[in-house]
């Protein structure tokens, strides 16, 4: 089971923020409440990508990775995995759709 994710939510101006963490579930709960400065500052509530390892080392890299991309390639990143850009929390961690994206690297 992976430990560790690389994941990035957006806000309905389609601001992207890209975060990694080893608890999913509780760091999206803390943006969606506006516990992060920035988060809240921008109102980032939406889950829309995920990426799972079981290595810190890897995640770590990946974000920092993925911050340093453009826009349009992060976009691409998440339409390729989330075409219809929906809410992942509502479905992946609530686990009312298994088949919703989760990649595993």
């Amino acid at each position: 089971m992976p430990d560790y994710y690389v994941y990035l939510m957006t806000n309905r101006s389609g601001t992207l923020y890209t975060g990694v963490t080893n608890d999913l579930e509780r760091r999206v709960r803390e943006h969606q409440l506006g516990l992060s400065r920035f988060t809240h500052r921008y109102r980032m509530t939406k889950l829309v990508y995920i990426e799972a390892t079981s290595d810190v080392g890897a995640a770590i890299a990946r974000e920092k990775q993925i911050k340093g991309w453009l826009r349009s390639k992060k976009v691409a990143l998440i339409t390729s995995q989330n075409p219809a850009w929906k809410d992942l929390a509502r479905h992946f961690l609530l686990r009312t759709d298994p088949s919703l994206p989760l990649r595993v690297t």
